[in-house]
């Protein structure tokens, strides 16, 4: 009989959702087909003082203080074993007992797939945002495609590449990190794949209900362009955003202010590594219908 793959599970909180990081955390362990390792990563918050308390075996990792979502995540995988990594947002959940069995099947079945988000739904029955289908043509949320960013609230993926991509991008703090990263695993001559047939749930929630989304957002998108475009197709991609967001919100001036603001942030600031993609990565993406100069 083969050997089940091993999955380390990384679920990051910062403790203000206890009951549904109790039901996440249980819809893991009723996994089958695979074993499993899970810590919880307390974002500035201990996760050993969760009540209800974390099921047994799970690991806990408490951070003193608030990193930001992609460097609490990357705090998390050295403390977990598995050739397949798995991150989970602690309100979401995989309701098939089958889910990891059934992606890492994918995976293996396509080497060419490099990383994987499943389609999201509300569990509650709401309708379900379509920002969380990761392309340009969104069409029927059932239908796998090709994808050049992902929703980072349920991904799978070989350790080797997320290891060779650095990880989630730790200055981002929150917003685009899924673009970032997925850039990266493209780098490596695969591709992301958005696998509608397979399905997580995650409550319909707006990322505008952070006061900190429209800086963070542009100026994450100006350090994505710095850390990852050869330099000719920096101001290109900066400037594509640039006029979607004018054309998009020219009637909130306050938004455009706080935008605009983070723009310059993103100019004036450490964007961390810079690792620019092969002109061949460029060329492929390209091929594949998302050059990333928008």
């Amino acid at each position: 009989m083969a050997e089940q793959p091993a999955v380390g599970v990384v679920v990051l909180t910062q403790g203000t959702r206890p009951v549904e990081l109790r039901h996440g955390l249980e819809s893991v362990l009723a996994q089958r087909g695979v074993r499993i390792d899970i810590v919880v990563v307390g974002n500035g918050w201990d996760p050993a003082t969760a009540d209800p308390p974390l099921p047994d075996g799970v690991a806990a990792l408490a951070l003193p203080e608030n990193l930001g979502i992609p460097a609490g995540r990357n705090r998390g995988v050295p403390l977990v074993n598995g050739e397949w990594l798995f991150f989970l947002d602690d309100d979401a959940s995989i309701p098939s007992p089958t889910f990891l069995a059934d992606a890492i099947g994918l995976l293996v079945e396509d080497p060419s797939i490099g990383m994987l988000q499943p389609r999201l739904a509300d569990p509650h029955g709401g309708e379900s945002p379509r920002r969380w289908i990761p392309r340009i043509r969104k069409g029927d949320p059932t239908a796998s495609s090709t994808v050049f960013s992902v929703l980072e609230a349920a991904i799978v993926l070989p350790r080797t590449v997320f290891e060779r991509a650095g990880g989630w991008a730790d200055p981002f703090f929150y917003a685009h990190e899924g673009i970032d990263l997925a850039w990266k695993v493209w780098d490596q001559d695969k591709r992301v794949w958005y696998a509608g047939d397979l399905l997580a749930e995650h409550p319909a929630v707006s990322p505008t209900r952070h006061a900190y989304y429209y800086r963070l957002n542009a100026r994450n998108r100006v350090w994505l362009a710095r850390r990852n475009l050869p330099a000719v197709l920096v101001p290109v991609y900066v400037g594509s955003w640039t006029g979607i967001q004018l054309l998009r919100w020219f009637r909130k001036p306050a938004v455009l202010r706080a935008w605009f603001g983070g723009w310059v942030e993103g100019w004036r600031t450490d964007p961390g590594e810079r690792r620019p993609i092969r002109w061949r990565t460029v060329w492929r993406m390209a091929r594949a219908g998302r050059p990333p100069i928008v």
